[in-house]
């Protein structure tokens, strides 16, 4: 099975679960948390993970992620992983699971509020070490299993993302297998969030052939394999496909996100509208595409020839196109969204870590109408 070593060790393939207990131990793991969901519980998933530990009945559990991960959950794992004479993590599950867990784990190694880290504020600087984290996806979207950021939700109402190389997992045991029985929308809505990561790392200005590349060739993966993997849950080669596009969308925002990210947290910190982020992606890249055109032709000319387009086609209308082949949303409006949130929307995007890696600089005004557009 291929090792890739790039940010972080990764045992990326069908079976690759049966490394965890390897990995355990190579890190001197004895007693981690599991950090998981109670959707992760319910579907047998697991119980399968605890099957690949030596005393895997026996490590304690914190299965209350919710949907986007809130510092008041992270709170409440902390304490479990204190409580339990805890020494590492396992993040398993989606973006939100192993988004907590990561931070579970940084504040066991550096201390807290978790509020002292935010970047935009200095906080990097007081980031002193975090616990060991073997991170475990079972979706393939965010790519939290080798990214150096996770995203919470404040408990002042802020959708924060932390960002260092620090908080970039120990291990990630990439399995496909734990992918087969997730359902069709939440396949369609974890693979266009990591058709997005591809898509808005490669059109920052930031500067990074290598991180090009590999955001191009998660792309192509995905680009080819997402209708497969929605249509037929048990693909193996669509779902291996599909969580390499994953792994490779974080590889490659090392590089940074942009507008559509920037939006997509503005509206998924609303706990009322309690939104998937993948979805949101999917439903705003196409106005935000259309908006940083100008400016990034050449980069639009090689993001048609990977995903197979004509030359000149409409890269918003295939995203769009895409949307709707595989049952997704055909704007904000139908997701519950109204135009008289938009006021709100608007400083949070402005504010957001992403925003500040988009190709084109976009204004308040800018961000209501692509909203607007978006509805």
């Amino acid at each position: 099975m291929p090792v890739i070593s790039f940010l972080s060790t990764t045992h990326f393939d069908h079976g690759a679960i049966s490394q965890l207990q390897k990995s355990l131990d190579r890190n001197n793991i004895k007693r981690p948390l599991i950090a998981t969901d109670k959707g992760i519980v319910a579907a047998g998933i697991l119980d399968t993970v605890a099957g690949a530990m030596g005393d895997g009945a026996a490590a304690p559990v914190f299965d209350d992620t919710p949907g986007n991960p809130t510092e008041r959950a992270v709170m409440a794992a902390l304490a479990v992983y204190e409580a339990e004479g805890c020494d590492g993590v396992i993040a398993l599950g989606g973006g939100s699971a192993m988004d907590l867990g990561k931070t579970v784990a940084l504040l066991a190694g550096s201390g807290g509020p978790l509020s002292q880290f935010d970047p935009l504020q200095g906080g990097n600087k007081l980031v002193s070490k975090m616990a060991p984290v073997i991170a475990i996806p079972t979706t393939s979207g965010t790519g939290s299993e080798v990214s150096l950021g996770m995203v919470i939700i404040m408990e002042d109402g802020r959708k924060l993302t932390f960002g260092n190389p620090k908080f970039i997992p120990t291990v990630a045991i990439c399995d496909p297998e734990l992918t087969l029985g997730l359902p069709p929308m939440l396949t369609a809505a974890t693979g266009m969030d990591a058709i997005t990561h591809c898509i808005e790392a490669f059109l920052t200005p930031t500067v990074n052939p290598p991180a090009d590349g590999v955001g191009l060739d998660g792309l192509w993966r995905g680009w080819r394999n997402l209708a497969k993997a929605v249509k037929d849950g048990s693909d193996k080669d669509a779902r291996w496909e599909m969580m390499m596009a994953s792994t490779e969308g974080a590889h490659a925002f090392t590089m940074g996100l942009g507008a559509v990210h920037a939006m997509s947290h503005a509206i998924g910190r609303r706990e009322d509208l309690r939104l998937h982020h993948g979805t949101l992606n999917a439903v705003i890249l196409p106005a935000v595409l259309r908006f940083n055109e100008p400016g990034c032709e050449d980069k639009y000319d090689r993001l048609r020839t990977t995903m197979g387009l004509a030359s000149g086609a409409d890269l918003a209308a295939a995203i769009e196109e895409l949307n709707a082949d595989i049952g997704l949303p055909s704007g904000l409006g139908a997701m519950g969204v109204s135009e008289d949130m938009i006021e709100d929307f608007v400083p949070h995007a402005l504010a957001d870590l992403a925003h500040r890696t988009n190709p084109r600089e976009a204004s308040a005004e800018d961000y209501a109408a692509l909203f607007r557009e978006a509805m």
